[in-house]
């Protein structure tokens, strides 16, 4: 099973932004966003924690860090 900060690897997520700079901020302004009880992008993540599932929407392209 997929878990935590494992999944999806640091190594795919940053093919999506080019930047380890980007995905950690933007990651974290999503993740932020879904604390404070914005909806989720995704069905059934596989993390319960907001970090995980901003990661998760990243890998999924259901939000772009520009």
């Amino acid at each position: 099973m997929k878990d935590g900060m494992r999944y999806p690897a640091i190594d795919q997520l940053v093919t999506k932004t080019n930047s380890k700079y980007k995905l950690v901020i933007g990651a974290a302004i999503r993740a932020r966003q879904i604390s404070k009880g914005d909806k989720v992008l995704i069905e059934k993540p596989n993390s319960a924690k907001p970090i995980g599932i901003a990661l998760e929407e990243i890998y999924e392209n259901k939000i772009e860090i520009k």
